[in-house]
């Protein structure tokens, strides 16, 4: 009894999953081989490891713009291989994902990024209005809600980047290396926020090669390599 107990615990704790997953792209080129591991719910996590070791492919697993070769990837219990083309819509709906180059619209206001993926949802003016402004307030740009992209600095596209990532309240935020073109104190300053959007109960996993910002944020980190976990600290 005190095993099914423990297990179940378990069971309820995770957020994701994954059991001997593989991915294997052409010419034979393992990007991921037998990973196996656990990602609490509330947890902030590092990924890191040398580049091509895999840590950008399982944030494509994640984001289920990629699906495994072999093994199991589950999220919230539910395997991501098997979901319909409309859950993958509503599942990607609560992950918010942040890029290393920001990925903002040029064209667009800062206000229009953040806003964009609540108004193709149709969601109601009044309702994207309040969020976006939430959230542009939160990481302190509310005053550049009318600015292009290219008129902000690179700190300030990120944080953009961030708002957006956030502004549908999502149950896990994946950032592939958010702050490789940031300044060493601007790094810190992004990683304090993902450290406020992990004490509101948001999972949140980051991929990143620098390890001495790892070491300055103080979070559980799993080093990959050719693919394979090689240490967890």
């Amino acid at each position: 009894m005190d095993s099914a107990l423990s297990a179940l615990r378990a069971i309820l704790k995770a957020l994701i999953e994954t059991s001997k997953l593989s991915k294997l792209y052409s010419r034979g080129v393992h990007a991921l081989r037998d990973l196996s591991l656990t990602i609490d719910k509330g947890e902030f996590l590092f990924l890191t490891g040398p580049s091509g070791a895999g840590k950008s492919t399982l944030l494509r697993l994640l984001l289920r713009e990629e699906l495994p070769s072999e093994g199991e990837l589950k999220v919230a219990g539910r395997s991501l291989a098997d979901l319909s083309y409309s859950q993958v819509q509503a599942y990607r709906r609560s992950v918010g994902f942040v890029f290393q180059d920001f990925r903002l619209i040029p064209r667009f206001t800062v206000f229009q990024n953040v806003s964009f993926v609540m108004r193709v949802l149709g969601v109601q003016a009044a309702v994207q209005q309040r969020k976006t402004f939430q959230v542009l307030k939160w990481v302190g740009l509310q005053h550049r809600m009318n600015s292009l992209p290219e008129e902000l600095s690179g700190g300030e596209q990120q944080r953009i980047a961030i708002a957006r990532a956030l502004v549908n309240d999502p149950q896990l935020v994946l950032a592939d290396e958010p702050t490789g073109n940031l300044d060493p104190d601007l790094s810190l300053e992004i990683m304090n926020l993902f450290r406020e959007i992990n004490a509101s109960g948001t999972t949140v996993v980051v991929a990143t090669h620098d390890r001495e910002l790892i070491r300055r944020v103080g979070r559980r980190a799993i080093t990959l390599d050719h693919g394979q976990i090689v240490e967890i600290v």
